[in-house]
């Protein structure tokens, strides 16, 4: 008979390690399995405490296999792999068992256990035995986290834009395409009458790749795929970008000048548009001065006109 429950879903506390162990008894009572309750309620105590006290949320706890083989699994969302016994050196392990880390409990009341690392997390199980015993089960470990996330440069860092609203994203790239265009055509041939042309000619040149490509534009293009309205961005950017970023912000409200001057003929960005830019840019300027992310409040509101104001 196969076991293919609904997984338990656990709240953080010992509250969650005294459910996991009453679902998982009576779990085994239900299948007629009553000579693995022991085992099955130490080892499932083990593995649902270290996920509380290492691990991420979410946590859930489920039986799976056959009513011969009963496959006990707890889920987290952490894909780092715990620190396995060694039955060759136990000492070592009770040491480990002091901090919650130690799996040695599992391995005295396995048949057979392991981790399975996947995308999002891992799940650690075990079999229970009708016995727990001396001898430890050695543990297997299959799948592999996903690969750490590139550490910027020692001249980069990584600027996190949280909540961008994929709709302005793309009306600000559109913006900077005609806009590029007309000041470098300006600055060819009136550099003298125009010479905000020149300065926003020359700082497009030192921002070309990051500005030309889209500043996250392959995520912002995932992003449009999925029918995502927002998304949030991590990008690797020289500190001396980042920094530059500000100075742009400050030629795109003269640029606006110009426009409605009718100097330039690019159209002036309306209110919201300015206000998402400067949010937009303004996370790059504030974060290379070390300070935290702050999501986008949206268009309009109080909280986002106090937020552009802080970057002003």
């Amino acid at each position: 008979m196969p076991l293919n429950r609904p997984a338990l879903s656990l709240g953080s506390g010992p509250r969650g390690v005294q459910d996991a162990r009453r679902w998982v008894v009576d779990t085994c009572r239900d299948i007629g399995r009553d000579d693995l309750v022991e085992c099955a309620e130490l080892g499932v105590s083990e593995l649902v405490t270290n996920a509380l006290l290492h691990a991420t949320a979410p946590i859930t706890v489920r039986v799976r296999g056959t009513r011969e083989h009963p496959r006990i699994e707890v889920r987290d969302g952490s894909t780092e792999v715990p620190l396995m016994p060694d039955d060759e050196h136990p000492d070592e392990d009770d040491l480990l068992l002091t901090f919650g880390r130690g799996l040695s409990i599992v391995a005295r009341c396995a048949t057979a256990w392991g981790v399975a690392v996947e995308d999002d997390g891992k799940v650690v199980w075990f079999v229970p035995a009708a016995h727990s015993g001396d001898r430890m089960a050695r543990g297997v470990v299959t799948g592999e986290p996903p690969a750490p996330a590139a550490e910027p440069a020692a001249d980069e860092m990584n600027i996190d834009v949280l909540g961008v609203p994929l709709r302005s994203f793309v009306e600000f790239q559109r913006h900077y395409r005609e806009l590029r265009r007309e000041v470098r055509l300006l600055a060819l041939a009136h550099e003298v009458d125009y010479p905000l042309a020149k300065d926003l000619a020359d700082l497009f040149g030192t921002l070309d790749r990051d500005l030309r490509e889209g500043i996250g534009a392959e995520q912002i293009e995932q992003a449009l795929q999925s029918g995502a309205a927002t998304a949030d961005l991590r990008v690797a950017m020289p500190r001396a970008t980042a920094a530059t970023i500000g100075r742009f912000i400050e030629l795109l409200d003269l640029a606006d000048a110009f426009c409605r001057e009718e100097r330039l003929l690019s159209l002036a960005r309306t209110a919201d548009q300015r206000q998402f830019q400067r949010w937009f840019l303004g996370e790059f300027v504030r974060q290379q001065d070390g300070q935290q992310p702050t999501a986008w409040a949206g268009a309009g509101t109080g909280a986002a006109a106090r937020q552009q104001s802080s970057v002003s």
